[in-house]
């Protein structure tokens, strides 16, 4: 079975909400929500790919620094086996936007509960409560 592994960040924004992103129609699992990040390119490290997705994505810039590991999800789709570690950013330039057609949700981390979310965010949801509480 081949191993994807892709990258995620939750922003967490003063008020100690979780940015969440809605994947837009015409891509697999449309219409779920999601925490922003992406596929690592060929010899990326996590973190450069997170920083390119983040700008890529919602037109921000983040330093590495600003990145702090938290969790990681390990899910097996039927295609293929996902990993996923889950990055917390407080601090980044810039205004998030969709900048792929994605709608951008602020969030309390204890209602991301209620979001519709891919099987493989789920288990990132918790780690996110007990750090910023509900």
């Amino acid at each position: 079975m081949k191993l994807l592994l892709v990258v995620a960040c939750a922003l967490i924004d003063a008020d100690g909400r979780v940015l969440v992103t809605r994947r837009p129609e015409g891509k697999a699992l449309a219409g779920l929500w999601e925490f922003p990040g992406g596929k690592l390119e060929a010899g990326e490290r996590p973190e450069p790919a997170l920083i390119r997705e983040l700008h890529e994505e919602l037109g921000i810039a983040v330093k590495e620094a600003c990145l702090a590991p938290l969790t990681f999800a390990s899910y097996a789709y039927p295609e293929f086996h996902l990993l996923m570690p889950l990055y917390v950013c407080r601090r980044w330039e810039g205004t998030p936007v969709s900048r792929e057609a994605q709608a951008l949700k602020w969030v309390r981390p204890g209602k991301l509960r209620d979001l519709a979310m891919p099987p493989a965010d789920e288990p990132l949801i918790p780690p996110l409560v007990e750090l910023l509480g509900a």
